[in-house]
Formats: C-alpha cells, sequence, structure tokens
C-alpha cells in the first residue's frame, strides 16, 4: 500500500494484476453501467405486467447499495442500515402528506434525513469495533422503529403512513397505477446512484476508506483519520439509504414499520452477500436474486419460501464465496495469457 500525503490518503489497496487482466478489469467495470441500463429497460418491455415488483427491487437495489459502501468498502459490520431507509421513507412520506408533493424534492428530503441520522449516529457508535459495532447498530435501528411507532401523529405508527400522493414527474409523467412511470423513475435513481457510488469509490476519499478497512494504523500513519473516513462514509451511504427509503415511499404510497426493521436490516445483508460484497454490481445482482427467488418461491409455497432462500445462500457461499458477482473473476482469470 503506498500513497503520497496531499490532504487526503489515497490508498490503492487492490493487489498486483498483469495488463491482460487489468484490461479485463476495466472493460468489464466499464461495460457495467451500460449492462444495467439495458437490463432495465428490457425488463420493462418484457415483464409489463410485474413493474411493481421490479419497481421494488430497484429501489431495494440502492438501498443494499448503500450497505455495500459501508461494509464491502468501509469495512464497517452493521445491522442497522434499515435506520437510515426508514427515516429516509418516514420524512419523505411526511413531507408529502403535510408540505410538498415533488418527487424530486421528496427524494431530497430522504435523502437529508437519512444522512443526518447517519451523521448523528456515526459520530456516537463509530468509536466502538467489531461485535460491540455491530450491537450498537442493532440498537438504534430498534430505537428509531419505537419512535416512529410512538409517533403515531406523524407516522400512523403501526398502521403505517398512506396518503402518500406525489405530484407528476417534471409537472408531466403521472404516477399512474400500472406503474410505467414509478418504475422508470426508480430505474433512472438507481442508475444515477450506481454512478455517483461508483464516482465515490473510484476517488481518492474512497481509496482512503478502503486503505481504512485494510490497515487503518497505516492511513494514520500518513497522515489521515480512520474514523473521520468512517463516519464520513458512514453518512454518505445514509443518504443512499434515505433516498431509497423515499423512493420506496413515492413509489408505493405508503410506508410501514418493517421499514425501519430489524429484518429489513438483516435482509439486506443477506442480499449483498449473495451478490459480491465490495462490487457496486454485486449489491444490484444480489438484490435481483433475492427478491426474484423469494417472489417465485413464496407464490410456490408461501409458508416454506425462506428454506429456497436458505438453500440458495448456503450454495452461494460454500461455492461463490464472493458472491455472484465473482463470476467475473473467474472469467478473468480463466483469460489471463
Amino acid at each position: 500500500m503506498s500513497g503520497r500525503h496531499t490532504g487526503a490518503v489515497a490508498i490503492d489497496p487492490s493487489p498486483q494484476v498483469s495488463a491482460r487482466e487489468l484490461w479485463f478489469r476495466r472493460a468489464l467495470g466499464g461495460a457495467a453501467f451500460p449492462l444495467l441500463a439495458a437490463a432495465g429497460l428490457a425488463a420493462f418491455w418484457l415483464f409489463p405486467n410485474d413493474l411493481g415488483l421490479m419497481t421494488r427491487i430497484a429501489a431495494t437495489a440502492l438501498y443494499v447499495l448503500s450497505l455495500d459502501l459501508v461494509l464491502g468498502f468501509g469495512g464497517i459490520a452493521t445491522l442497522g442500515q434499515a435506520a437510515m431507509f426508514g427515516t429516509g421513507a418516514y420524512a419523505a412520506g411526511i413531507a408529502a402528506v403535510h408540505l410538498v408533493s415533488d418527487p424530486l424534492v421528496l427524494l431530497a428530503v430522504g435523502g437529508l434525513a437519512g444522512g443526518l441520522v447517519a451523521l448523528v449516529t456515526g459520530a456516537l457508535i463509530l468509536h466502538a469495533r467489531g461485535l460491540t459495532l455491530l450491537m450498537l447498530t442493532i440498537a438504534v435501528v430498534q430505537i428509531v422503529q419505537e419512535v416512529v411507532n410512538k409517533a403515531r401523529d406523524l407516522t400512523g405508527g403501526s398502521d403505517g403512513l398512506s396518503g402518500i400522493e406525489p405530484s407528476p414527474l417534471f409537472g408531466l409523467f403521472r404516477f399512474d397505477m400500472f406503474g410505467r412511470t414509478s418504475y422508470l423513475f426508480a430505474l433512472a435513481v438507481l442508475l444515477v446512484g450506481f454512478l455517483v457510488a461508483r464516482r465515490i469509490v473510484r476517488s481518492p476519499f474512497g481509496l482512503a476508506c478502503r486503505g481504512v478497512k485494510e490497515d487503518p494504523l497505516r492511513v494514520a500513519a500518513l497522515g489521515g483519520s480512520p474514523r473521520r473516513y468512517l463516519v464520513t462514509l458512514y453518512a454518505v451511504a445514509g443518504v443512499f439509504a434515505g433516498v431509497a427509503g423515499a423512493l420506496t415511499a413515492v413509489t408505493s404510497g405508503i410506508v410501514g414499520l418493517d421499514s425501519v426493521s430489524f429484518s429489513w436490516s438483516a435482509e439486506a445483508l443477506v442480499m449483498l452477500v449473495l451478490g459480491g460484497a465490495g462490487r457496486l454490481v454485486g449489491a444490484i445482482i444480489g438484490t435481483v436474486a433475492f427478491m426474484t427467488i423469494h417472489h417465485v418461491m413464496a407464490a410456490i409455497d408461501p409458508f416454506h419460501w425462506m428454506l429456497f432462500i436458505g438453500l440458495f445462500l448456503m450454495g452461494t457461499v460454500l461455492f461463490l464465496p464472493g458472491g455472484i458477482a465473482s463470476l467475473a473473476d473467474r472469467f478473468i482469470k480463466g483469460n489471463r495469457a
């Protein structure tokens, strides 16, 4: 690991690779965005009767992407990402009911709320490490859930918050019952989020965060502040999660207590493990795989669908420890000179 102190620590912890392997990595990385966009648009035309499901997948993928930022690139063990997601969803929902209805403004409200919660809680809990930190993140999500449940006048409590009716996007495209606008809007937000996240992880700040994950002592020796990097990354990921929550509220028209539940945090972690942590595209692949299997198996067997999810997760961990996205590494290694 090497770097030169210029106000920010820029560290590239990736191992040495051959020129051919590097070319393959760059080619696959450059193709990720157009492939995602093409797949999303193709799904719009191929599955017109499943736009509601695909809208939820797109919003959830952005949420799992936020978890990948903190866990995959910052090494922050957390089971509390739903706190930021749910806060963003409720903030956008409350704003839609009482203040504004523009969908882009609602996304901004959700992102701001999620980022603020992440900044405050991150500054408090990121003193800890390992199992202690994991327990603190669970405590945060439980506290947020209890606050939301008690604030019935604003949130609806256990009944949920309904009556969210966003205005037409750009004043032109209404959120109709067929879900066309909702899906295309969610897909566009996901793609923009993917581009922004990719830019962040490739920036000197992102490389410094990866350096903290690998060797925080060396980052400190180079003049960086490991805790400051992690708190900042946690807040940035909170913005992503808040936007994902707001996107869910805008496209579904309702927010429930499940959006701030521990189980929702755990499911995000399962999706990330399936796709591959530390790979932004892995977060999207894992979300699509998990939610598709969930949808299909729950329709076949509503009582035992979790069994299929468990078997799929075990198989992935055993035979693809790096997640589904690690298949690209096997392809690259198979094409080495």
